[in-house]
């Protein structure tokens, strides 16, 4: 499914479920996709409860970039994606995720479009070796509960438990997440498994 969006055309593969109780929305990081281990075992998890699960390729990557640039440009990309999936899937409640750069753009649009929830996957804490360039500001001002995975040998650092409605921690787990991409897919869909009310009758 072919998204326009401000800066270029984005693309979306859909998992639709019957009877769904959420839209989940998920993306990549700077320079992966959307075929990432994680992402695909919570997209497996995810729909196995309920949830209908988008995955996304943001148009800087359908561009062929390796970088993201401009975060104020990726945000608004993102949030005009978004809103094309909820034309989609009207009326489901929103959550919205990715894995490193991806997580810190559904942190950063969080409230813009709606989200209840935010899952953040190897969340890059920090660039590698510099701890002082925190951005745990990004997960505070998400202003939604967001779940926080991340490997205990991740170099982009692991975030601190008070800065996420949850933050799982996996040992032996680099930034990738691929050692047991299975655990991965089972904490997302026991987290918002919980916390997601079924959709009213539409």
């Amino acid at each position: 499914m072919e998204i326009m969006t401000p800066h270029g055309p984005a693309l979306a593969e859909l998992d639709e479920v019957t009877d769904p109780r959420f839209l989940l929305v998920l993306t990549h990081g700077s320079a992966g996709g959307v075929d990432a281990p994680d992402l695909l075992a919570v997209r497996e998890a995810v729909t196995g409860i309920g949830g209908t699960v988008a995955r996304v390729l943001q148009p800087f990557r359908l561009r062929g970039a390796r970088a993201p640039g401009s975060a104020v440009k990726q945000d608004e990309a993102w949030v005009a994606l978004v809103a094309g999936l909820q034309e989609r899937c009207p009326g489901l409640p929103l959550v919205q995720g990715g894995r490193s750069n991806g997580a810190r753009v559904a942190c950063r649009t969080a409230l813009e479009v709606g989200a209840e929830a935010v899952v953040a996957l190897a969340f890059p804490l920090h660039p590698p070796g510099r701890p002082e360039r925190s951005r745990a500001g990004e997960l505070r001002a998400a202003g939604v509960d967001v779940l926080v995975v991340n490997g205990d040998r991740d170099p982009f650092g692991v975030p601190e438990a008070a800065d996420a409605a949850r933050l799982a921690v996996l040992p032996g787990e680099g930034h990738d997440l691929k050692k047991d991409p299975a655990r991965v897919g089972e904490i997302v869909a026991e987290w918002l498994g919980a916390r997601m009310r079924p959709c009213p009758a539409r």
